[in-house]
């Protein structure tokens, strides 16, 4: 990758950092808002609201990613962090919880810029220079939902909280600024190199590898919502800090492992790659349904965390394979969105198994679909090999 790609690189994963930084940080202080800023005493409304941009974004994401192959990656990037400017600027003045509600729903609609960074990044580099890139942008996601929430905690102390969102809106105006200084890029399609593996290609569709991410999602957001209390009926008197620590745990290990495995992963059989991650994230979630101690929980944590990490790198690797300038805007559109719709569907799941199960439910769940799918990558494998010896 030549120094010019790698200053747009780094520009757009600067961007993103700052857009999401609000975006992730201010979501745990729903309830603080709710009560303080708009006095309302409906404290469940926080579940709600909580949910409310996702769901925008997975409905609008294709949408926006077609009209970027139409009009150009670069315009409709600025279009998303112009739209998150909005959107909390909004926010910041919302008077009564149903206008804050209406600029969550903007902040969906008009936003999405994982999928437009990673379309524009599309027409800078391609390959497995695409691969690590897309690596990076999520490592910036992560680092945002660690880094924001403390961040954000600390300045939750003003009479009115949601004033925050009205300095927040600069954020994504800065991103704008930064990218608008950038150029529009254009690199010839991306080879299928990343969906080889020394030399031997394995043929995986657009909808079988949306169909892997989506159990991905599940199976892991599935476990978010109800983590803390059950990380604290398992373990006895665990403080919130170290429940908080760790649910934090596997995306901390993301943003340790994440780019050195890239490098020397990006270029293995990556189905195989995926099987192997995606049985360890079963063991992982059955170890911490089964085994709810908190040394072992740490310890499945870390195996959690390694296992996520190593499915990104693979799932990202095979989108890159089948990704190129014309189409990045649908491709990306269309994989931000199944995330999101993996990510709502799980909440919803994840409600309905604790009440008629226990607190282990969501990760029984979590469990048995990543062995399923894993179940589905085996059948791949055995699939090819069959080919190879007949």
């Amino acid at each position: 990758m030549t120094t010019d790609r790698r200053r747009i690189v780094a520009t757009i994963m600067v961007c993103h950092f700052i857009a999401a930084f609000a975006a992730l940080g201010m979501p745990p202080f729903f309830t603080l808002i709710l009560d303080k800023s708009l006095h309302s005493e409906a404290a469940y409304l926080a579940g709600w609201l909580y949910v409310v941009p996702t769901f925008f974004t997975a409905m609008s994401s294709p949408w926006w990613g077609r009209l970027a192959d139409k009009y150009g990656k670069k315009p409709l990037l600025l279009r998303a962090q112009l739209g998150l400017a909005g959107s909390f600027l909004l926010a910041g003045f919302a008077p009564n919880a149903w206008v804050f509600f209406v600029a969550l729903a903007l902040q969906g609609l008009l936003g999405g810029t994982f999928a437009a960074s990673n379309a524009y990044l599309a027409t800078v580099v391609s390959g497995t220079a695409l691969t690590h890139s897309l690596t990076l942008m999520q490592w910036s996601a992560r680092a945002a939902l660690v880094i924001a929430p403390v961040g954000l905690g600390l300045l939750m102390t003003i009479e009115s909280p949601l004033e925050l969102y009205r300095y927040l809106a600069l954020l994504p105006l800065i991103a704008a600024l930064l990218i608008g200084r950038l150029p529009t890029c254009q690199v010839p399609a991306a080879t299928k190199a990343p969906m080889q593996a020394k030399g031997e290609a394995i043929e995986v569709t657009p909808m079988q590898i949306y169909a892997l991410q989506f159990a991905f999602v599940f199976a892991t957001v599935i476990t978010f919502p109800y983590f803390v209390p059950f990380i604290q009926a398992g373990s006895g008197s665990v403080s919130p800090a170290i429940a908080g620590l760790l649910f934090g745990l596997p995306h901390l290990i993301y943003l340790l492992c994440a780019v050195p495995l890239s490098r020397y992963l990006g270029q293995r059989d990556l189905v195989f790659m995926l099987l192997l991650s995606y049985l360890l994230l079963a063991i992982s979630l059955f170890g911490q349904a089964l085994f709810p101690s908190l040394p072992a929980v740490a310890a499945w944590r870390v195996l959690m965390g390694l296992s996520m990490t190593v499915s990104f790198i693979g799932l990202h690797a095979l989108i890159a394979g089948i990704v190129n300038s014309d189409n990045a805007g649908r491709t990306f559109g269309w994989f931000e969105s199944n995330a999101k719709w993996g990510a709502v569907i799980a909440g919803l799941i994840a409600g309905t198994g604790v009440q008629a199960l226990d607190l282990r439910a969501p990760f029984f769940i979590g469990a048995l679909t990543m062995l399923a799918a894993g179940c589905y990558l085996a059948g791949l494998v055995f699939d090819r090999l069959r080919l190879r010896n007949s």
